[in-house]
């Protein structure tokens, strides 16, 4: 066997967005991810589900012990035979040691390659509507680690100083008092317009704005912490008129995305692309049975009250020629737009998002003890009996996919809470295996605002003597975006 190939590759900062084409084929095809703290978990859901992943960093990622393990890692995991991925936040050759790492490997005769991503240095600045370069302001930007290096030495303030160009100081909240007050010693003006982002180009991104002389004394009062991007310079005026990314629809708002596996990146993406935070863990996953195709000669319609159903069915379909010309109903906007993707337009949809309307439409298509096939799920409420003593006709269930509850460990979930604002639960299903994962501890969602596709997943919130704050008006996946983005969240969350 073979050595594997080893990526070094920066996985950009803050939006999940921002990561390469490159990169995200590298993450799909990995066997291996070594990733340090400042890499999002969103950029993390583009790993093969096979991947092994493996994180190094906690709060200190400077240098010493904890980087000759990285390396160590990365020489042991090539020689498995496994194409390996060392992802860093950022850029790998920014102030990311991605040299020392290449150094090792080629020491050891083992194959890289580079991908570069996008540094906070640029990134950062230009979320919070400030270029880091403007004609007729500035000719060049520089760009400084804000610590001190292990040897004890510190950035040439002094000739920092004399620079005409923008500032840039990565990694130096902590030593902004330092940073400000030796610049304007070796002459750099007291009231240079200056600015610390925080979090940058995230949900919870923060701009502080001052002067130099200033600066230290505004961070200390609204306690800003890393990670976070200063920058010093002409340009930072510039904010006022080209700021942006905080107008979205989903600034300020981090959202936990519980719906299945097959459909959370679809949403999260949608989120992060208003401006939001996505945090994805998912509570149930759909599987698809193995079943037999009916004899679609004996039904007169056939129902469907969900796209999962549709898909299900479909998929097992050689021939469309083989539902003939039986009539076909469905509930429910995204159930209608997946029976449209097989070309078929169905007789009849009713308003209501339930199968009970569904049914009873049924009824003006057909007549008594005619056979209405009703493709649906494991855990669907409908029952045979009932709707066929009721409507006099032959109802038969076909039940073509389950839904699996996931219930995860109590505290993996707490920690995903406590970083969210809105929980969003897009089923009843899902949101009893959340309950079932916290042991329906509902002190843990206190200050949290919960988030509901629409009446029936919202009674069973309730019946956990939850309140719902949120409820989609129209009960889509697009629709509960539509009701989380009016939703003005409590000052003090």
């Amino acid at each position: 066997m073979g050595n594997g190939k080893v990526y070094i590759a920066g996985a950009g900062c803050g939006d999940p967005g921002l990561i390469t084409v490159k990169l995200k084929n590298a993450l799909e095809n990995a066997d291996c991810i070594v990733y340090d703290r400042l890499v999002g978990s969103a950029v993390l859901n583009y790993a093969g589900k096979n991947a092994e992943l493996i994180y190094f960093g906690k709060e200190n990622t400077e240098g010493g012990l904890i980087q000759e393990e990285i390396n160590k890692i990365l020489v042991k995991k090539a020689k498995e035979g496994k194409n390996t991925v060392r992802l860093k936040g950022g850029d790998p050759f920014v102030f990311g040691r991605g040299g020392e790492e290449i150094l090792e490997l080629v020491e050891e005769g083992i194959e890289f390659e580079l991908i570069p991503g996008i540094t906070s240095a640029v990134a950062v600045p230009e979320y919070a509507g400030i270029p880091v370069s403007h004609r007729g302001i500035n000719t060049s930007f520089h760009i400084f680690t804000g610590h001190t290096q292990k040897d004890g030495s510190w950035p040439n303030l002094e000739a920092a100083a004399k620079l005409e160009g923008t500032l840039i100081f990565l990694m130096g909240v902590k030593n902004l008092g330092r940073i400000s007050t030796e610049l304007i010693k070796y002459g750099k003006d007291k009231d240079i317009p200056t600015a610390v982002i925080e979090n940058g180009s995230t949900a919870k991104q923060r701009v502080t704005e001052g002067t130099l002389k200033d600066i230290e004394k505004l961070c200390i009062e609204k306690n800003v912490k890393s990670p976070a991007v200063i920058i010093i310079g002409e340009v930072v005026k510039l904010r006022e008129k080209m700021k942006w990314f905080e107008k979205k629809e989903f600034f300020g708002k981090t959202v936990l995305v519980t719906r299945n596996q097959e459909q959370v990146h679809s949403l999260s993406e949608k989120i992060n692309e208003a401006g939001g935070s996505a945090l994805e863990l998912p509570f149930i996953n759909i599987k698809y049975n193995d079943f037999e195709l009916p004899d679609f000669k004996k039904y007169k319609a056939v129902l469907f009250n969900s796209a999962n159903a549709v898909r299900g069915l479909f998929g097992k379909i050689k021939d469309l020629r083989i539902l003939g010309d039986i009539k076909i109903g469905a509930v429910g906007i995204k159930t209608l737009e997946e029976i449209e993707k097989n070309k078929i337009i169905p007789d009849f949809f009713p308003k209501e998002y339930k199968i009970e309307k569904l049914a009873e439409m049924a009824v003006e298509f057909t007549g008594e003890n005619d056979g209405i096939l009703v493709v649906t799920s494991d855990i669907s409420p409908f029952d045979e009996t009932v709707y066929s003593k009721k409507h006099n006709r032959k109802f038969t269930a076909l039940k073509v996919y389950s839904t699996e509850k996931i219930i995860r460990d109590k505290a993996e979930t707490e920690e995903y809470i406590n970083k969210s604002d809105i929980l969003t639960f897009l089923s009843s299903s899902t949101f009893e295996a959340f309950m079932g994962s916290i042991g329906s501890d509902k002190k843990l969602l206190e200050g949290k605002a919960i988030a509901s596709i629409g009446p029936v997943t919202s009674d069973t919130i309730r019946e956990y003597g939850i309140n719902v704050d949120i409820e989609a008006e129209n009960y889509t996946a697009e629709g509960l975006l539509e009701a989380i983005g009016k939703f003005e969240i409590p000052s003090g969350n």
